[in-house]
């Protein structure tokens, strides 16, 4: 039986926030219609010191956009996604219309089912390689959304892109406003956004790649010594890319956890603008880098808070009241 129409949006808007965002800040608004959800960038969440100019608040919003397409998929309903639908409102990223009923294919069904499964682990993974079949999946689930997913083991790039995340990490470490948006960001009790300490990772015992969200209190650790570290790139660096991008990312993380994967992000190079054009470089010129996550296998992650739906959703003519 396909959901009442009530249902499905609400059953879209849960999974929406299930989504990703640089220290879970959920830079996101939902404006709503009986027929329509609108994503809409919340710029009083955009990160000041790390994210200056949207771009990963947008790619946040891009993977709360695919969750919201697989939700609506596998509830039975089509939908109709435009990109930038208001010339003159540029923090509206994206309009979907809910279509006609839909038979979810089986990719759909298990991508969805992933979203509620699907969250960053910080810990270290285990040895275990990501065998071929798996790598192939990723990449064609970012082919699927425009991206290109490169996985830097192969490419023979690892080190030097490790290279160049130990140094953005080193210089934000430097930067007295990124320590202060960091200590802002993480929480020490329970709340609805932001990252809890129980979710950080433990400081590195050695490795090749520093981490960000560390819990001091625990004993160093050793993590995987040839690390799966992928970079998603895409054709061009306009904010509607970024919104595309995000769709990809959230595309991939979800075929990885689907696999079995866990995953975590590693932004340092991207939110350091001359970091991010020799990672730009070093790639071959030849894609936009949008973020850099690891993958593999490992205990299940810490699944973090979220605002509940209330706080996130409004009607859209509450929004157009002047």
């Amino acid at each position: 039986m396909v959901l009442t129409r009530s249902q499905v949006v609400v059953d879209a808007l849960r999974a929406a926030v299930r989504a990703p965002s640089p220290h879970n800040t959920q830079p996101w608004i939902f404006e709503l219609t009986p027929d329509t959800i609108d994503v809409v960038l919340d710029e009083s969440r955009v990160l000041g010191a790390c994210d200056p100019e949207a771009r990963e608040a947008r790619l946040a919003c891009g993977a709360a956009l695919l969750n919201l397409r697989l939700a609506i998929a596998a509830a039975g309903r089509g939908s109709e996604v435009e990109l930038a639908p208001e010339r003159g409102r540029v923090s509206l990223l994206a309009r979907v219309t809910l279509g006609p009923r839909h038979r979810p294919t089986v990719t759909e069904r298990r991508l969805a089912a992933a979203i509620p499964r699907r969250y960053s682990n910080r810990r270290p993974f285990t040895d275990e390689p990501v065998p071929l079949r798996v790598r192939t999946a990723v990449r064609e689930a970012a082919r699927d959304e425009g991206a290109r997913l490169v996985l830097l083991d192969e490419a023979g790039l690892l080190e030097a892109t490790a290279g160049l995340i130990r140094r953005a990490d080193h210089l934000q470490g430097l930067d007295a406003a990124f320590r202060r948006e960091i200590r802002a960001w993480t929480r020490q009790t329970a709340e609805d956004d932001g990252v809890p300490a129980y979710a950080g990772g433990p400081r590195s015992a050695g490795g090749l790649l520093p981490g960000r969200y560390v819990n001091e209190d625990g004993a160093p650790r050793v993590f995987e010594q040839d690390p799966l570290v992928a970079v998603l790139t895409m054709p061009n660096d306009a904010p509607v890319s970024q919104v595309r991008a995000g769709c990809a990312m959230q595309r991939v993380l979800l075929t990885a956890t689907d696999a079995g994967l866990s995953a975590s992000f590693y932004s340092q190079p991207i939110e350091i603008t001359a970091v991010r054009a020799e990672l730009h470089d070093l790639l071959g010129g030849a894609g936009h880098p949008q973020t850099i996550f690891r993958l593999g296998y490992g205990y299940p992650g810490v699944k973090t808070p979220r605002r509940p739906i209330e706080a996130v959703a409004r009607d859209r003519r509450e929004a157009e009241r002047p």
